[in-house]
């Protein structure tokens, strides 16, 4: 059974390879170009499997900045057609070219003004020959053993879809800003929008220490604010390192109990990574999450030199942004 999967997957790989090899980059050019070009909506419309794949690009289409909708074809003829205006552009999803209900449509689309884009896989179809616009989406095979079921050609469909909704997202020059607006709730919005600084625990929460303490010293707020760490500070409260109870694990194990006469300073980790208040929490994990084999957990958050926060992992992943 393993062996089957694996054969299915090489196969997948190479129909999509041929996919990305024979589609031609000049239409492709002229379809996104064509589709900017459109100064209302981008109707997106399909039957059957072509239909569902048509609906996740207009989804895409949105949240990423352009104006698009997707209408299922039968309800053209039944009312929704009236939405249409010479601005708009109805772009059809269908592999032979040659859907029935497809080719009955254009000529009340463009009866009312508006454009037909069309993306088949069959280039001498009546669909592509008479759309204003074609792209032709190259499928070798499906992957159904019996070549029937929409699966390669379904899967370039979503494929071109997504690069299309990426290239318009560009042209448009939509930013991290719009997109978070349009993703109000929920991990996106959070990853979009959350600074540092909202989940950051504040000055008078930290445990701070002068580098010239010794262990012994500062064990008390080492245990009292139960953070896992200590960050070291000179009397401007600028950062000098960060000490971790990791480190206190590490300095017991080799030095015993003489490490308690030791100073901050011989103790601590001098290169502490840092980040700022104004940084987004997204950026500060992926910060702490660099180097795989080792991750850290905690960084202090400073404005210019001096300290004045902490972010932990654990607020992060509370936060839920993780």
């Amino acid at each position: 059974m393993i062996e089957f999967v694996k054969d299915l997957l090489r196969r997948q790989q190479s129909h999509l390879s041929h996919f990305y090899n024979n589609l031609d980059a000049a239409k492709a050019d002229e379809m996104v170009n064509f589709c900017a070009a459109t100064p209302g909506l981008l109707v997106l419309t399909g039957i059957g499997k072509s239909g569902l794949v048509a609906e996740k690009i207009a989804m895409t289409l949105v949240s990423t900045g352009t104006k698009a909708l997707y209408l299922p074809t039968t309800n053209f003829l039944h009312g929704d057609i009236g939405i249409l205006s010479k601005d708009d552009t109805v772009i059809m999803l269908s592999k032979s070219g040659e859907t029935h209900e497809l080719l009955h449509l254009i000529p009340f689309i463009q009866k009312r003004g508006s454009r037909v884009a069309a993306w088949v896989s069959n280039p001498q179809s009546r669909l592509a020959l008479h759309a204003d616009c074609t792209i032709t989406l190259p499928v070798e095979q499906e992957l159904c053993p019996f070549d029937l079921a929409p699966t390669i050609s379904a899967e370039v469909q979503l494929l071109f879809g997504d690069a299309l909704a990426i290239s318009l997202m560009k042209r448009k020059g939509f930013s991290l800003t719009d997109y978070s607006e349009n993703h109000p709730a929920g991990t996106i919005g959070k990853k979009a929008t959350l600074t540092v600084q909202d989940i950051m625990l504040p000055l008078d929460k930290l445990p701070l220490c002068h580098p010239s303490k010794t262990l012994q010293e500062v064990l008390p707020e080492f245990s009292e604010k139960r953070l896992g760490c200590l960050i070291v500070a000179n009397e401007q409260r600028e950062i000098q390192g960060i000490f971790t109870d990791g480190d206190l694990r590490r300095a017991l194990q080799s030095q015993g109990s003489s490490v308690l006469e030791k100073t901050l300073s011989a103790l601590m980790t001098p290169a502490a990574l840092t980040t700022r208040p104004r940084e987004m929490a997204w950026d500060a994990m992926k910060l702490m999450q660099k180097d795989p084999s080792r991750w850290v957990m905690m960084l202090p958050v400073v404005d210019g030199r001096h300290v004045v926060g902490l972010i932990r992992m654990h607020d992060i992943i509370h936060a839920g942004i993780s």
